[in-house]
């Protein structure tokens, strides 16, 4: 509780600092305070809306009467503010908004903590979260370049449904993360949380930045949640999108009566895929909302990092317009200058006053230098999604085996470019939704086959430089496209061929875990070789891994034709024997059993430019992993 020995809420240092956009914390002062004002219990409010004509706070302690509260207008800063006695925690509210237009309008706050259950979509006054006191040498070994990322993806309301409901914080704390720590994956990533009233957006339409959803439960046990999450090791990352946000009449939209968030020309302030608003990312106010934002789920919620949605929407005033329909940044180009900025801010802020926090993007361009630092010209993610290598890999696996040799570069390619970026390999919902199907269901053949591809996949995934991200379900191949509205197809586990990709995939985290050839030099060009890349005639691809040492070495063998091959030939990096670590077509995964009895001698027969080689029975539709053997 802040006790205030003033008359107003907001001093004159915090009106400069938001009317310059450079209020490190605005959450601080805007939105709803529990506080002591002069000696009295209370709230005080503030909201910015310069352009309103009177701003008044409405509730249930006053009726919801506009009359009753008029708010002061706090000057050039254009912040309205007001102190109402006897008003605390658990008290609803909104602002009445008298817009520049002549309308009045209820509208709920942009920094609101926390909103009601059901459709009033009011506002709820809360506390301000206390600080999460942060972990950043365990958040910066986690999430550093050299270290094993292996994300699982979640929308909270779809992953399991307690007799039917939606499940809360409590059930996901008591559930999903022990589920996630035993299938060995480092990281949860929660597609949004904040307050969205549109169900079916799945959180992508926020209204309420600040606020996590009432629909699974209070703030409180959010942070709880993290909290278990963090105290079984595990880090949490929160979808974010500062790209774009719903028209409700009752949220961020037309806020004073004027185009306050968005931009009032709709060639930049309208997005025509989502039928939705685009910040004014060029406003201070509004670059201080979002940058803010991005700092408060990490400080005050504990959140390990940030995946920024969409960002090459944010990146081009082009984006998904034609000619003419758009309006040229002041060089005349289609650079998003001002996104541009806000992004770099973001990744800034969070880099200095949250250390080991995270960035990744969403992004899908060539624009160059996502993962650069600012200061070199770069945006300053410390990730970025791989979209290509997803497109290119699953292209791949839909062709018939017959057709794949003709194709074969779509495999390769991913590797011309792997280092351009720090890369994320993505599986995301965006790929099992729309129509789309399944990963299961993209995958050529017959069952049989479609299960043996998609062991391919992730096995391939899991081998191949970059930081891996699957969604829900897709651990054990779900059969149908996701659907938002119900829970996952858990009953196919037992299927004991799904339960293999289900074991397949807990072992492949945990073996990219324990060997560091695996993860270590993700982005240097000397972790990885191709011992042949060329052997199209027979749709095999080889490569190695290395760590830092002689022993830290896997060579990985992919057969992407569902025929057996038998005394293939194949250069390793050195002599001895080569212990079969992983075979995807193993009995226990739901494969037929092909393989080379766990280990493999090597030779000195010069094959690849290596001077040693062994001979192996490649299994159909399958994936090798081999180590050296280590001298007793």
């Amino acid at each position: 509780m802040h006790p205030l020995d003033t008359d107003f809420w907001l001093g004159e240092t915090d009106l400069w600092l938001l009317a310059e956009g450079r209020h490190m914390r605005p959450w601080e002062k805007l939105g709803a305070h529990p506080c002591v004002q002069n000696g009295s219990t209370g709230t005080a409010f503030a909201v910015w809306a310069p352009n309103a004509r009177q701003v008044c706070v409405v509730g249930d302690f006053n009726h919801w009467d506009p009359a009753q509260h008029v708010m002061q207008h706090r000057g050039t800063a254009g912040v309205w503010e007001i102190f109402v006695p006897g008003v605390g925690d658990g008290a609803l509210y909104k602002y009445s908004v008298l817009g520049e237009d002549g309308s009045r309008v209820l509208k709920t706050d942009p920094y609101a903590l926390r909103t009601e259950t059901g459709s009033g979509h009011a506002c709820v006054v809360m506390q301000l979260p206390e600080r999460v006191e942060p972990t950043p040498n365990q958040r910066a070994r986690s999430q550093a370049l050299t270290s094993p990322m292996s994300i699982y993806e979640v929308h909270v309301g779809s992953w399991q449904r307690p007799y039917g409901q939606l499940p809360d914080w409590n059930y996901l704390a008591e559930h999903l993360v022990p589920y996630v720590v035993e299938m060995g994956f480092t990281h949860i990533e929660l597609m949004p949380i904040n307050e969205h009233p549109f169900y079916g957006s799945w959180g992508y339409q926020p209204t309420g930045l600040y606020a996590p959803s009432a629909r699974y439960g209070s703030p409180e046990t959010f942070r709880d949640f993290i909290a278990t999450a963090h105290a079984a090791g595990l880090m949490v990352l929160l979808d974010w999108v500062p790209a774009h946000f719903p028209s409700d009449a009752d949220a961020l939209g037309r806020f004073d009566g004027t185009a306050l968030f968005e931009h009032a020309d709709p060639r930049e302030g309208f997005h025509r895929d989502w039928n939705t608003l685009i910040y004014n990312y060029g406003r201070n106010e509004v670059r201080n909302f979002l940058v803010g934002n991005a700092l408060f789920w990490i400080e005050r919620y504990g959140i390990d990092g940030l995946r920024v949605d969409a960002v090459a929407s944010m990146l081009y005033r082009d984006y998904s317009r034609p000619e003419g329909e758009w309006v040229p940044n002041r060089d005349g180009g289609r650079e998003n200058y001002e996104a541009i900025a806000l992004l770099r801010e973001v990744n800034q802020v969070v880099g200095v006053e949250a250390p080991g926090a995270i960035s990744v993007a969403e992004e899908s361009t060539a624009f160059a230098g996502v993962t650069a630092p600012p200061w070199n010209g770069g945006l300053g993610f410390h990730y970025k999604w791989n979209l290509g290598w997803m497109h290119d890999t699953l292209a791949y696996l839909a062709l018939d085996p017959v057709h794949r040799a003709h194709h074969h570069n779509r495999i390769t390619f991913s590797m011309m470019y792997a280092y351009s970026e720090h890369y994320v390999l993505p599986l995301s919902h965006d790929e099992v939704v729309h129509g789309k199907g399944s990963l299961y269901g993209k995958m050529h053949g017959d069952d049989w086959q479609k299960r043996a591809n998609l062991r391919i996949l992730y096995a391939f995934m899991y081998a191949h430089p970059g930081r891996k991200l699957l969604f829900m379900g897709g651990e054990w191949g779900q059969t149908q496209e996701w659907n938002h509205d119900a829970e996952l197809q858990w009953g196919l586990l037992q299927n004991p061929s799904h339960a293999g990709i289900h074991q397949l995939v807990r072992d492949l985290n945990h073996l990219y875990r324990s060997h560091t050839a695996l993860h270590a030099r993700d982005d240097e060009p000397g972790g990885f070789s191709w011992i042949d890349a060329q052997d199209a005639a027979h749709s095999v691809y080889s490569f190695v891994r290395y760590g830092h040492t002689s022993a830290q070495q896997v060579v990985v063998v992919c057969n992407m034709t569902p025929v057996a091959r038998h005394g293939y030939r194949l250069g390793v990096p050195q002599g001895g024997v080569w212990r079969e670590i992983l075979n995807t077509d193993a009995n226990e995964y739901g494969g037929s059993g092909a393989g080379n009895c766990g280990e493999v001698s090597s030779v000195p027969v010069a094959c690849h430019g290596y001077a040693h080689s062994v001979v192996l029975t490649l299994p159909p539709l399958g994936v090798l992993w081999l180590e050296p053997e280590l001298p007793a």
